[in-house]
């Protein structure tokens, strides 16, 4: 047996909350490891938590500086200089698919630190990533690792739904978040992919605290249930709008915009069924796209929703925005969307989509200035490489 195989034997053969201390033995037997350690990216994406420290003694890491920045911002293994004992330490990204989660930084003996070495500790990274996500079903240590302080309830509930906050395949690149990322309450996005299909969802949340996260829970669990029925993008948007309504009589409703993607021709289907925006930036120019507005899911009995259909071209990059982005205004009541939301997207248009929200929603907080957020917000963005 290979000493790579033999880690990922360790891992999977590990209790749930024990994969730090499982990784931990076997690349000290394996690969003369000095020091292991998991940092976790919390809810925010600001800072980089030691796992081995819970409940939090230790100090964090920030995400935008020093070495496991680094290697958490590009996505590649990140070396540090040799140090006084003749190590090296390593720090490589854990992710899933994309969906970033944190670094796993091994201190190795300088001379133990070939490039074959690390190809196969950044494969150990990768597998550790999975055997969390799979975790994560037994254990709460790795979302308590995730916390730079309390959740509240309602945003419990919403990070609860979510798929993730990026995603990768060859065709395209996801990255969204959501703020305030401890005090959510009812915006949410949702995705799912097949072998030729990409559907989207990107809901702006009505009301505030728990009543607004049940309802976009009820709503999108409902989309949920009829995508994986197999219905069509109006049945989706149809059987979701029937179940906010029974439960809520058009008191409460919920704006969705639905998105099928063709993998193979980049065909889109669309349904703009509320407040939810979509920007277009292609070959440097920035537009948004014009939808026909129909009603949001839950105001009317028996609303029948009509597709439209647009198509994106490799090199596309969508940007979707809630309410609490686009109508957010500066100190002296001038609106985000008219003064700054453009310049935003032409300054992040070379930065990866996974980081792309992040800074969209930190330079949006510099624009309310001191006041703070009067809306939770959300950012999305999709770049489309196509096939072929």
């Amino acid at each position: 047996m290979d000493r790579f195989t033999a880690v990922e034997r360790a891992l999977r053969g590990s209790a749930p909350h024990a994969l730090l201390e499982a990784v931990r033995d076997a690349l000290a037997v394996h690969y003369t490891a000095r020091s292991v350690d998991l940092l976790m990216a919390d809810y925010a994406t600001t800072i980089l938590q030691p796992i081995s420290t819970l409940p939090h003694t230790g100090s964090p890491v920030p995400v935008h500086s020093g070495a496991p920045g680094r290697a958490f911002a590009s996505q590649e293994p990140f070396a540090e200089d040799i140090d006084d004992e003749r190590c090296v330490t390593l720090h490589l990204p854990v992710s899933v698919r994309g969906n970033r989660l944190g670094i796993l930084t091994v201190r190795l003996p300088a001379d133990a630190a070939h490039r074959s070495t690390v190809r196969e500790l950044a494969e150990v990274a990768e597998v550790l990533g999975h055997e969390i996500v799979v975790a994560e079903r037994d254990t709460d240590l790795y979302l308590q690792a995730r916390r730079a302080d309390r959740l509240t309830l309602a945003a419990e509930m919403q990070w609860q739904l979510l798929p993730g906050r990026s995603c990768s395949r060859p065709e395209y690149d996801i990255g969204a978040q959501l703020e305030p990322a401890y005090a959510i309450y009812g915006d949410n996005f949702d995705w799912s992919t097949s072998a030729d299909r990409l559907t989207l969802t990107v809901t702006n949340g009505m009301g505030e605290g728990i009543e607004a996260s049940l309802l976009t829970n009820l709503a999108v669990n409902a989309l949920r249930n009829a995508r994986r029925a197999g219905l069509s993008l109006a049945d989706q948007a149809y059987l979701a709008d029937q179940a906010v309504y029974g439960h809520h009589q058009g008191a409460l409703y919920l704006s969705t915009l639905l998105l099928d993607f063709d993998l193979d021709t980049g065909a889109v289907e669309v349904i703009d069924a509320g407040s939810p925006r979509v920007w277009r930036l292609r070959e440097g120019r920035i537009e948004q796209l014009e939808l026909d507005a129909q009603l949001p899911l839950g105001m009317g009995e028996d609303t029948l929703y009509r597709s439209e259909h647009f198509r994106v071209l490799p090199g596309d990059r969508l940007l979707f925005a809630s309410d609490g982005v686009y109508d957010a205004a500066s100190p002296t009541g001038e609106r985000y969307i008219e003064h700054a939301f453009a310049r935003a997207m032409n300054s992040t248009r070379l930065v990866p989509p996974s980081q792309v929200p992040g800074a969209v929603l930190q330079e949006l907080a510099g624009y309310r200035g001191p006041a703070g957020p009067d809306d939770d917000a959300m950012i999305v963005c999709l770049d489309w490489r196509g096939r072929g």
